[in-house]
Order: C-alpha cells, then structure tokens, then sequence
C-alpha cells in the first residue's frame, strides 16, 4: 500500500533531519521554510518544495511541524494565510516544545475548522533526529495516533500520553528542564572541582562511574565542554524558553518548582552574557567567569 503524501513545515536543526528521515522512508514530502537554505537541503534530499504555508494545507491532509516558539506555531497554524485556512489539511502533527497551553488553544482553534491538532514534541536531540533515535511524546485522539504510528515511528519510539492536546507537552517540559538542570548543575560542580585543582577529565570519570552520572557528564561535556567547541546543538535561547515554560506551568497548576526556577534564571543570565545566538552548555562559561577558571580537557 503506497504511503500517503506529508507536509512539514520547519526545516531547522530538528526538523530538517526529520524531514529527511520521512523521505527515506519512502513518504512523499512537501516542505516550506523562509529559510532558503534549508529549503534546498531538504529538496536536494527529495522533497518538494511549496512556496507558502497555505500551499502545503491546500496539498496534504497532514502537516508535520518543527518550530521554535509557541507564537510561531500559532502564527503558522491559525494567523492569516496559516494552516487553518488551508482546503485539504485535516491533522496538524505538531513536534515544536510550546507548552500545555499553548496546545490546548492552538488545538481548539484548529477543531473549530474541523482539523485535529496532534501533540507530538520530540526529546533526544540533532544526533537523535538524525538517527531516528528520538523520544516521541504524542497526546491526541486515538485513532489519530494509531494512524500515524508508522511515520512518526520514523524518528524513533513513540509514547502515547493521552487524548488530550497539552498532554505531551508536560512530559516534554518536564524533560527538558531535568536536561537543562543536568548542564546547570554539572557546570557548578565541574567549576568547582578545576578551581580545586582536579582535572576535569578524570572528575567526568569519576561521576560517570558513580551516582552522579546524567547526560551532561556522559555526554555533553565529553564532547563539547572539554574540547571547548560548546556545539550541543541545543540553543540557550530554547533552553530558557522550555525552562521557563516548564517553571510558568508548575505555577499555573500548583506545583513548587525551586530548582527549576534557578536554572530559568542561570540560563537567562547566560543568554545576557553570552549573547542571544549562545548554545545551552555556554552556561559553563558564566559559572567559569565567577569563579576565574576555566575547563579544559
């Protein structure tokens, strides 16, 4: 049975791999960006490329997005010339982090032009959306996610949260904070233990053999922190914006969220320090400027 066509809308650091990995698995792709440049990585992989948002709802039945904010994916789905309008879309598959919220009125708005809103963020990374190792987080109708299982298997395992649109989105934010929690936390420690006069690598040892271990000390500072390339993939401006989602969340329905609430604000001071185009394991370099030292492997 040949697989049906698929719009997606997002071709940046975590939606264009996506794109692709849907391409080689054999689904027709039609994708729109106002970047140029990576509209032509994604068609030099095989997709096709349409020049609106509007023209990709007018194409297919489903839509797959990937963006950075919650103000976009509202802009791109219910604004002027956005998704809501198009002729022929029926289910917006959206893979951004924009909150619980944000979901449910996008949703709503969606429903009120017959469409169905899929809440589908994604946890693992560039390395996992290239890999197709991703967390699939999905809320929605049933039926929608039992549909789309097979392409949304394409970027890795896929969890169902339940039927309701924000669902997913608490589990990712809850995620990514303990992410952004991990980098935070591990760039005190490791400061600490340089300022010591211990040498970070075989402190990194240490943790990854005892308790201590999380993704920052396994993976991240291995690999960007010590060589000094901070190339996580993962922006500070993201970072502070799923922290601070998470954290405005926990607030809004009544849960205390101390730790959380500093990492917010250490990333927010690492966005003022290092400047808005900073990736999220700079924060090493604000905890490295008070203290005077700096981590090297």
């Amino acid at each position: 049975m040949s697989k049906p066509a698929l719009g997606f809308i997002g071709l940046g650091n975590m939606g264009g791999p996506m794109s692709i990995r849907l391409i080689n698995a054999g689904y027709e792709v039609f994708v729109y960006d106002r970047d140029e440049g990576a509209l032509a990585r994604a068609v030099s992989a095989g997709a096709k490329q349409l020049t609106s948002i509007k023209a990709v709802a007018d194409q297919v039945e489903t839509v797959f997005l990937s963006l950075p904010t919650p103000e976009i994916v509202d802009a791109v789905c219910l604004q002027g010339g956005g998704l809501r309008e198009g002729s022929k879309v029926k289910q917006v598959v959206d893979l951004s982090t924009i909150g619980p919220r944000a979901a449910a009125a996008i949703a709503k708005g969606l429903l009120e032009r017959g469409m169905v809103y899929v809440d589908s963020p994604v946890s693992g990374g560039v390395t996992g959306a290239v890999k197709g190792t991703l967390a699939v987080m999905v809320s929605c109708p049933r039926s929608n996610f039992d549909a789309l299982d097979d392409a949304l298997s394409v970027f890795g395992k896929t969890f169902y949260l339940g039927d309701k649109a924000g669902q997913a989105q608490t589990v990712k934010l809850a995620n990514n904070i303990m992410s952004v929690t991990a980098v935070a936390i591990t760039s005190e420690a490791i400061v600490m233990g340089v300022k010591a006069g211990v040498d970070p690598k075989i402190m990194l040892d240490v943790i990854n053999a005892g308790s201590g271990r999380n993704t920052a000390s396994a993976d991240k500072f291995p690999r960007c922190v010590l060589p000094r390339t901070f190339d996580v993939g993962f922006a500070a401006a993201l970072a502070y914006k799923d922290a601070r989602l998470c954290v405005d969340e926990a607030e809004h329905i009544g849960v205390p969220m101390v730790v959380g609430s500093a990492v917010r604000e250490l990333m927010s001071i690492t966005l003022a320090v290092c400047g808005k185009d900073a990736d999220f394991s700079d924060v090493v370099k604000v905890v490295e400027s008070w203290a005077g030292v700096e981590v090297r492997g």
